[in-house]
């Protein structure tokens, strides 16, 4: 029924269906009746995630009744195969919850070697923004890593428990890509379970790591903060002597920290978050994917832009984002930068510039741009506060976004 609206109209919608005026809404969270007026009339925009969640908490409906959240990949495009339901199943799995012994999905195990490079490819297609295949991937391998666990022993069961972690990583990623940030939850306490068998300190501190942005997802800010320090606390007596792979674990863990804090208006958490997060890019030396993270210098000033947007330091923002070589960093972190890009330049009126942003990041990442709240949210904005018909450019972006 609000799929239509924008989010100013949906919280109007909400607050006339739970009876509560706007002075009431308004000093329940902080603010001014003047200023939600404006929020649901569409005079201000309201893309900060910190402020939706408490909207949305005031108003007791999920955040994404309030932005509007798209269905979920059910299907790939490509295979007409299964995707989020089938996952779904998986982390749900009875027999895991009670200890009992998974199911054989083969008559041929994966072997230690085929697990690395099913794992690989899996992450790389993630980082491809390829999630439907992601997310039809590890309905197998999943299942897959545990039968390993289960059959192996010593060495060898260790290493096969930090690759079913890191597939449970890779499911929590892509899940909260798709908006379903529950069950992302799900996964990544699965992935700190293997992790914790795998008695591989790197491979923990990337699962604390993902612990910590599922509690951003899901909008415990306050908890990612100080899941963050302990995880510091946790890989501090390695990193004197830090190879590359842990130090790339333990910035991209502060960089979750960044936006945690910036998320809760704790700006003095995001500057000590992200001034060590440049100084172990710094001590990286460039820019690297070990294990996935796509951590170093670009990575961290991707995190300055959406921590100041985050705290509405739009200037900041503008300063940083519009002119940074994002070539360096896989296709997810570029279109994502993308986007908060866009966002800087529509506040600042640049709306032409944003939208053009938009169209380039969609060349190359359909589907992270269709599921991304970001763009969904500036397209309806465009759309809904244009004076004239929109252009035939953002009348069919709307239409892809499923927004007009």
């Amino acid at each position: 029924m609000t799929s239509t609206l924008t989010v100013g109209e949906r919280v109007a919608w909400y607050r006339r269906r739970r009876g509560i005026s706007q002075e009431v809404l308004a000093g329940r969270v902080g603010r001014t009746a003047d200023w939600l007026s404006k929020i649901e009339n569409g005079r201000i925009e309201l893309d900060r995630l910190s402020v939706l969640r408490l909207l949305a908490d005031v108003l007791d409906v999920a955040l994404a009744d309030l932005i509007a959240e798209p269905s979920l990949l059910e299907w790939t495009e490509d295979s007409g195969q299964q995707t989020v339901p089938a996952l779904r199943a998986v982390l749900m799995d009875y027999r895991q919850i009670a200890g009992l012994t998974t199911a054989a999905t083969s008559d041929e195990p994966m072997t230690l070697v085929e697990s690395r490079r099913n794992l690989d490819g899996a992450w790389r297609a993630y980082q491809d923004s390829r999630f439907g295949y992601v997310t039809q991937r590890l309905v197998s391998l999943i299942p897959q890593l545990k039968l390993m666990v289960e059959g192996f022993d010593g060495d060898d069961r260790r290493t096969a428990a930090g690759r079913l972690a890191l597939a449970y990583q890779l499911a929590a990623s892509t899940l909260t890509k798709l908006g379903e940030a529950d069950l992302a939850w799900n996964a990544s306490n699965r992935g700190i379970e293997s992790a914790r068998l795998s008695e591989n300190p790197v491979v923990i501190g990337s699962l604390l790591r993902s612990v910590a942005h599922s509690l951003l997802s899901t909008g415990a800010y306050t908890e990612a903060v100080k899941l963050t320090h302990d995880t510091a606390q946790f890989l501090a007596p390695s990193l004197p002597k830090a190879g590359r792979t842990m130090l790339s674990i333990y910035g991209t863990a502060l960089l979750v920290g960044s936006m945690a804090a910036a998320r809760t208006e704790d700006r003095d958490n995001a500057s000590d978050f992200l001034d060590e997060a440049e100084w172990t890019a710094h001590r990286l030396g460039g820019n690297h994917n070990l294990m996935w993270t796509a951590f170093g210098p670009t990575n961290v000033t991707i995190h300055q832009v959406s921590t100041a947007m985050e705290l509405g330091d739009v200037q900041i923002a503008l300063d940083l984002g519009p002119g940074l070589d994002t070539s360096a960093v896989p296709t997810e972190r570029r279109v994502r930068h993308a986007l908060e890009v866009s966002r800087a330049l529509s506040s600042a009126n640049r709306r032409d510039d944003a939208m053009a942003v938009v169209l380039d990041a969609e060349k190359g990442a359909p589907e992270q741009v269709r599921y991304h709240f970001l763009s969904r949210h500036l397209v309806q904005t465009w759309i809904r506060t244009q004076r004239n018909k929109p252009s035939l450019e953002l009348a069919g972006l709307a239409r892809r976004l499923n927004v007009a």
